[in-house]
């Protein structure tokens, strides 16, 4: 039954993005500004679907630690739902994506014109600098960033070295860093067809300390993803208890 409704949605989200994606071509050409908006409420409908063919539904704890206007989202990754939900929650949500999926067919050429950030990985120095400059000019227009500091989608119960990619992105915007754990690779698992029904739990929490150093950041992110998320390293769906506390200095450290 849960295979049925599974393919049921894949089929679905197929036929709609290829929908959707001739759709916002059209768009692009004589209303570059809707393409966005128009992307909100197609993740919204995959969603929807999501929910309908797979009993799949999603809960958000901690919404009170995200400030109006710009900010980082720093957020595990474990599932194709991460790239969704943030789309169908925030008012101008800009995603730092991989390069690669700007070839994807249709849609792919058309995340940069919607706003969303493109990275090469491979690129070195010039490619930070490069995603430095996009996520300034999406600080300046007020939008809110995702990151994901794992680089991909990562397991419940494993964990991987954070990129420190996140840490350039903080010093040079000046926003605040919000981290974001989940569980959603419970449900939708990595390149797995089969969806288990369920209730994905996100969780945001406040505010990193600014200034923080690069160590000081990445520890502070491995603790909210491994330690103190929603998923604890047996893979029980339970929030863990704090086993060690953030190490944040109260001052901001000095960026030599």
């Amino acid at each position: 039954m849960f295979m049925i409704g599974s393919l049921l949605f894949h089929g679905f989200i197929i036929v709609s993005a290829l929908t959707a994606g001739m759709i916002a071509l059209v768009l692009d050409r004589v209303a570059p500004a809707r393409l966005l908006p128009f992307g909100q409420a197609w993740a919204k409908l995959a969603l929807f679907a999501l929910r309908g063919f797979c009993g799949i539904s999603v809960r958000i704890e901690g919404l009170e630690h995200l400030p109006q206007g710009a900010v980082i989202l720093a957020a595990q990754h474990q599932s194709a739902f991460d790239t969704l939900i943030w789309f169908t929650r925030l008012n101008a949500p800009a995603y730092v994506m991989k390069q690669e999926l700007r070839r994807m067919p249709i849609i792919g050429r058309l995340l940069v014109p919607a706003g969303q950030i493109a990275i090469d990985r491979t690129g070195g120095a010039a490619a930070l600098r490069d995603l430095i400059e996009q996520c300034r000019a999406a600080a300046a227009a007020g939008r809110q960033i995702i990151i994901f500091p794992e680089g991909t989608r990562v397991a419940p119960g494993q964990r991987v070295a954070l990129q420190p990619g996140i840490v350039a992105i903080a010093r040079a915007t000046g926003l605040k860093v919000i981290p974001v754990a989940t569980d959603s690779g419970r449900y939708w698992a990595r390149d797995a067809i089969r969806k288990r029904p369920g209730t994905i739990r996100i969780k945001l929490f406040p505010a990193l300390p600014q200034g923080l150093d690069r160590a000081a950041m990445i520890a502070a992110l491995e603790v909210a993803f491994y330690e103190r998320g929603v998923v604890d390293n047996h893979g029980d769906n339970r929030a863990t208890s704090l086993s060690r506390e953030i190490n944040t200095p109260s001052q901001p450290t000095d960026r030599k």
